[in-house]
């Protein structure tokens, strides 16, 4: 790739994912102890292609400057393994190793290596001393692996033995090539976007179906999930993440090429307050109209950088530890704004879609994952299907 070639390329946005502090979260992981001297291969779908990519590293909420020994991108065999003759070394303004402050963030050099849409690379980080704790996202709903000692070059997924189902330090994968940016629709919500409840491994969120129905009607955006399993719009959590309104810039915004942005958070503003959690604190009770004054202020954030907004209702809960009359009476109330108002662009009407036959208070059983609040890979297609691909 010559020097003019380089200077030619557009970045555009092929994978995302919304970064956390360090907690035991959902499941066991190792981002409160951290890593030392291990090896950790991540595996992400892109839903954008080129022929040059790069790769951010997040650092903010590390508590000590993170020290990234070696690292490595490769496209994926399945697993652990990577496809021969695509390791590819990355670099860091010319370096194999960098240093990032603690709060900070990273971007790797241009490494030339040719992706196409939904293909899946692994991301291979050394740290070659003591991390500290780890920036990460919790519930990736796929395999990452571990192995002790630098093993950033190999191939092969025998070393990685230990496994864990978040990511650690990844942020973000941009792909590059010549001609325009390729433009992204960014799925901002809770642990519905995220994909809860989706079957491991297999990209069954409602984003990736989102994506998929995309490419299928020829259109070529990315599509960005940036869920948090908890994630509330009003309130940060220890637990679940920076509320949304505090996330917004740097998750939705900030991003390269984003065009429409689909909001679907609320569920657990009115959900923990009828719950006392450890895990669920801060619970302060949540009324509509503070809602509703949070999704305006997302709305008017985003219009103002020429983003268009799609509003996502908040999907039926009774059964779940979440139901009271007073939660659903704010559900209900909540939902007719989305549908009714008229400040979103368009209205993505989840609620209507999960609901049962008959009783719209309560998830349709045949897509319930098994908890009454979440769907399983069947309910997050029809999310997508609720989705007007015009309106984006």
């Amino acid at each position: 790739m010559t020097v003019n070639t380089v200077d030619a390329l557009n970045w555009s946005s092929a994978w995302s994912a919304a970064v956390q502090r360090p907690s035991s979260g959902f499941a066991e992981n190792w981002a409160e102890r951290g890593f030392d001297h291990h090896s950790v291969r991540q595996v992400v779908r892109l839903t954008g292609g080129g022929t040059a990519l790069r790769i951010r590293l997040s650092n903010r909420y590390g508590a000590e400057p993170l020290t990234v020994r070696s690292a490595t991108v490769a496209l994926s065999a399945g697993g652990a393994a990577v496809k021969p003759g695509t390791v590819r070394e990355l670099a860091f303004a010319g370096d194999a190793s960098v240093w990032i402050p603690a709060g900070a963030e990273t971007m790797t050099d241009l490494v030339e290596l040719t992706v196409e849409p939904f293909a899946s690379v692994a991301v291979t980080l050394y740290f070659d001393g003591p991390t500290g704790p780890s920036t990460f996202h919790a519930q990736a709903w796929t395999d990452s692996y571990r192995a002790a000692g630098d093993h950033t070059a190999d191939p092969g997924g025998e070393h990685f033995a230990e496994v864990t189902r978040s990511w650690y330090y990844l942020s973000d994968v941009e792909v590059a090539d010549v001609g325009p940016v390729q433009e992204a629709v960014v799925a901002f919500g809770d642990s519905l976007t995220d994909g809860f409840g989706s079957t491991v491994g297999t990209n069954h969120r409602y984003p990736d179906a989102l994506a998929e129905r995309l490419a299928a009607s020829g259109r070529r955006w990315a599509v960005l999930n940036q869920g948090i399993g908890g994630n509330l719009t009003l309130h940060d959590s220890p637990w679940f993440g920076e509320r949304g309104l505090g996330r917004f810039e740097r998750d939705v915004l900030a991003k390269p090429g984003v065009r429409s942005v689909i909001v679907q958070l609320g569920l657990n503003d009115i959900g923990f307050s009828e719950v006392d959690l450890p895990t669920y604190r801060p619970n302060p009770e949540v009324s509509p109209e503070q809602l509703i004054a949070g999704y305006r202020e997302l709305i008017e954030r985003a219009h103002a950088r020429g983003v268009r907004v799609i509003g996502a209702t908040i999907t039926p809960f009774k059964g779940s530890e979440y139901f009271t009359a007073r939660a659903e009476a704010k559900r209900l109330a909540v939902n007719e704004w989305i549908r009714t108002s008229g400040a979103y662009d368009a209205v993505a009407d989840f609620a209507a879609v999960l609901a049962a036959p008959g009783d719209r208070e309560l998830l349709n059983p045949a897509y319930d994952f098994g908890d009454r609040k979440h769907p399983g890979d069947a309910g997050f297609r029809l999310m997508a299907e609720a989705v007007d691909l015009a309106a984006l």
